[in-house]
């Protein structure tokens, strides 16, 4: 359950502003706005406070609140500017377009491959196959993952699919992201872009209704989530 101890507004009211940033197309000036008509005065800068500090935890919580996934992997990177230069978000789906895992990178190279494969094993299934474009740091990521898991006694191999063509699910997919992303005012720190990013990722999830639930609100869900 997130704690909102020391801050000075209701629960439900942080919650729907760092929802509705993640989720719609608004700066924080135009959420200022939208909290004011609501009744809630709290400037900008607390906006964005709110959302790099909870998003993280948020995103946390979803991994292990989502709905199981396919065995069957769709990995590729899309680019994301912060502080003016190009970084990388390592994204995963599964073949039926549900979000795996997703991570920021300041590279794109064999150990940040592995590092993201890690990272996604961890909240995921042990996969057959993922499919890759041509990437070699990514086929050389994931011949390392093979390596860890043969260590630890596991059997199986993960297969390393090189296709175009399959890839295509998940270059639609980062559609979403880079449209949020789009109509931001820019990223100052990797810290900021990588907590904004993990928020917007939970929305994306949540939209694909990803998580089970009787309420039909992205919002309420996002509050479940949240706990």
């Amino acid at each position: 359950m997130i704690s909102l101890k020391g801050c000075h507004f209701p629960k439900v009211a942080v919650l729907y502003a760092v929802y509705f940033y993640l989720r719609y197309t608004v700066s924080y000036r135009d959420l200022e706005e939208i909290m004011a008509e609501r009744g809630v005065r709290v400037d900008h800068a607390t906006l964005n406070r709110w959302v790099v500090k909870y998003s993280p935890i948020v995103a946390a919580r979803a991994q292990s609140k989502k709905r199981p996934t396919l065995s069957s992997w769709r990995m590729d990177e899309t680019y994301i500017r912060v502080r003016g230069k190009w970084m990388y978000l390592y994204r995963a789906v599964d073949k039926a377009g549900n979000t795996l895992d997703f991570m920021l990178s300041e590279r794109r190279n064999r150990p940040a491959a592995a590092r993201f494969f890690a990272k996604a094993l961890s909240s995921n299934e042990i996969p057959s196959k993922i499919v890759i474009d041509k990437s070699g740091a990514n086929a050389a990521g994931i011949r390392e993952v093979n390596k860890i898991l043969n260590r630890f006694g596991c059997p199986a191999k993960i297969q390393t699919v090189r296709s175009k063509y399959l890839n295509n699910l998940i270059e639609q997919d980062h559609r979403f992201i880079k449209r949020r992303v789009r109509h931001m005012c820019g990223f100052k720190s990797f810290r900021s872009a990588s907590a904004t990013l993990d928020g917007i990722e939970v929305a994306n999830m949540i939209r694909k209704q990803q998580f089970p639930s009787n309420t039909t609100s992205g919002f309420q869900l996002f509050a479940e989530i949240a706990g």
